[in-house]
């Protein structure tokens, strides 16, 4: 297994190791969704609508409140500058999520049980069941964080894509089975293949890096001869024994835990309540508000993820590598005038490069999502899925909102990567009255519009990000000659190409009856829009190129 590691490597190679990282990611977040659109439409042909509703918007909606509540704000801050750690308290540091998810767990499955609207009878029991394996598979999750940290410090960038997709894979056969043996108790199923695929990828990592260390030290002590890449540069890693993955083990610190760590810690916690609030809104207005019922839950989540492919399985790979990439080559405490320029200069051009990037696939999502939404949902489910015209205006709506949500991952990404503390608790206050806001215009649009409003309240607060983060990064390159920010704007040829193909797809929605050549015409189109893309563009492509053929002869060699 080729994996990147030590930590001098990455830092000579922190745009390397974040590409590679990236790619990996998408490669997963594919895998992982694939699985996810066929297990669900096996649910609604075996199960019904309802269970789906149940699991997939209130039960992992608390799975998601746990965990990134008591994960985020921690890794976040443990992630900042690995190259200075001291890592005994980083360890001490990251094991404090334990014990904050263990207790929010307790709380979230109190409110779950006792507060929310019920479900009906024939679920109560298993619902109950579900809510707290949901709590416990999050503990077991929080206990293998120290060695995720460490594999994502030492860049073992294929590691965490191969044991998240056992970890997937596992779920999903568990499930599956269960459920194929007894229908009716699809939910138990969920509960048992929920806590047994967090622990098996708990033992993955605690047994690959035992193994590791072991291979590692036998290496050391024979004077690092025959070693292959999986160890080189083995002196700057610095867990001797598995044991010095637990807190208080290590002990080479003068205090528990790094003071500076902790507060950007509460800088990041404040700021990942509100986040979690707008990124799983319209969540929390169907499970608090009874405005949609488990079946409307279950087709809006449905249409929600197959509108947001794009964004899950190119934009969130790049915005994480992108949040990495910034936290490395800046520092958050002075201004980019005083620090390494040639840093900076990389830095400008990698974020205007993404934000080119990001918003041309954003707004080829935006044409063709316009003509081929009714033809996406039909191969996905059939006539049942488009009888009724509330999912395709959906999917319609959801494609604007896509290219809102790329545009603000990677602007965002880089703020929260380069905002001091001061700066983080100030945002924190903005992002109290996006969250608010965010939530009145959810709820009253819901009310006026159905569905439709989540996703309209969704391009709102989308609009409103983006705003605050082209003012701050504009300031923080005010006094300099680098222009980040140009990347957003589309070139007049690339923007032509996209209104011809909007108009010519559009045409053939209406026109053709056959199926087939619509997407034909649509493919046409498709590739005559990438080809002028590709042609504005070819100093990037050509930088892409080189990057590849000089990773490639690396490999040869």
């Amino acid at each position: 297994m080729a994996i990147t590691s030590t930590k001098a490597e990455m830092g000579r190679n922190i745009l390397k190791s974040s590409l590679q990282n990236a790619s990996f990611s998408i490669v997963f977040q594919i895998l992982f969704r694939c699985i996810t659109f066929v297990l669900n439409a096996f649910i609604i042909r075996t199960v019904g609508q309802d269970v789906l509703g149940i699991m997939n918007v209130r039960l992992l909606l608390l799975e998601s409140t746990i965990l990134f509540l008591s994960k985020e704000p921690i890794l976040k801050a443990c992630l900042t500058d690995t190259k200075s750690h001291n890592w005994a308290q980083v360890i001490n540091q990251i094991w404090l999520s334990v014990p904050i998810s263990g207790l929010m767990g307790l709380m979230l499955v109190y409110v779950w049980i006792n507060v929310l609207s019920p479900t009906d009878d024939v679920y109560v029991t298993q619902y109950r069941l579900g809510c707290y394996a949901v709590a416990l598979s999050c503990v077991v999750e929080q206990v293998t964080q120290s060695v995720v940290l460490v594999a994502q410090s030492f860049c073992f960038v294929k590691l965490k894509v191969i044991f998240e997709t056992v970890y997937i894979v596992s779920r999903t056969i568990i499930f599956v089975y269960l459920v194929v043996n007894h229908p009716s108790g699809a939910i138990n199923a969920f509960s048992i293949a929920q806590v047994t695929s967090a622990v098996v990828l708990c033992l993955l990592y605690y047994g690959f890096f035992f193994w590791y260390i072991a291979k590692l030290n036998v290496i050391k002590s024979s004077g690092g001869r025959g070693h292959k890449a999986l160890f080189s540069d083995m002196n700057d890693f610095p867990f001797s024994s598995i044991t010095e993955f637990f807190p208080g083990v290590m002990g080479n610190y003068e205090r528990l835990l790094n003071k500076d760590l902790c507060l950007l810690t509460i800088s990041f916690a404040k700021q990942s309540v509100i986040k979690q609030i707008l990124t799983e809104g319209e969540r929390y207005v169907m499970t608090i508000s009874p405005v949609l019922t488990f079946s409307q839950q279950s087709m809006y989540d449905i249409v929600n993820n197959l509108g947001s492919l794009a964004a899950r399985f190119i934009f969130r790979p790049i915005e994480d590598s992108a949040y990495f990439y910034f936290t490395q080559m800046i520092k958050r405490d002075e201004p980019v005038q005083k620090q390494d320029q040639r840093h900076i200069s990389e830095s400008a051009t990698v974020l205007s490069q993404l934000c080119n990037i990001v918003t041309s696939i954003g707004l080829m999502v935006v044409v063709f999502g316009q003509s081929y939404s009714y033809t996406l949902l039909y191969l996905y489910g059939g006539t049942k899925l488009v009888a009724n015209q509330l999912p395709v205006t959906l999917l319609r709506f959801h494609s604007f909102a896509i290219v809102l949500l790329a545009v603000n991952g990677v602007t965002e990404g880089y703020v929260f990567a380069t905002m001091n503390n001061a700066q983080l608790d100030k945002y924190n206050y903005v992002m109290v009255i996006f969250s608010i806001s965010f939530l009145v215009i959810s709820y009253v649009l819901t009310n006026i519009l159905g569905p439709v409003g989540f996703i309209l309240a969704n391009c709102v607060n989308m609009l409103a990000r983006i705003t605050h983060s082209l003012i701050y990064i504009g300031k923080k390159y005010q006094d300099t000659a680098y222009k980040p920010l140009e990347g957003l704007i589309p070139t007049s040829k690339f923007l032509l190409a996209l209104a011809a193909s909007g108009v010519a797809t559009k045409i053939s929605e209406v026109v053709l009856s056959s199926l087939i050549l619509h997407i034909a015409v649509g493919a046409v189109c498709f590739t005559m829009t990438v080809v002028v893309w590709a042609l504005e563009n070819k100093s990037l492509l050509r930088l892409g190129y080189d990057k590849y053929k000089r990773r490639m002869s690396t490999k040869s060699d």
